[in-house]
């Protein structure tokens, strides 16, 4: 397994266990909604990605952008008469 996200992943938990205090310290002092919405918070962070981790899904994005794109044009007609 990579170091940075092995690093990337054991902060990430500090983080989510730092949030999940909180949100028991804010049950304790009756501010039950918001305990909840710092729950959904923490539990909802977006996933743990290196830097090429991220690069990569970009890319993966653009490309099925691109091949959506290309699907598009394909099926429309060139000619703005035929339209019509």
């Amino acid at each position: 397994m990579d170091p940075t996200r092995d690093r990337l992943l054991k902060t990430r938990s500090a983080l989510v266990s730092a949030w999940m205090k909180a949100a028991d310290v804010l049950d304790a002092q009756g501010e039950i909604i918001l305990a909840g919405d710092v729950r959904y918070f923490a539990s909802h962070l977006p996933p743990v990605l290196t830097d090429r981790q991220r690069l990569a899904v970009q890319l993966v994005g653009f490309v099925k952008k691109q091949r959506e794109t290309q699907r598009e044009e394909r099926r429309l007609p060139k000619d703005p008469e035929m339209a019509r």
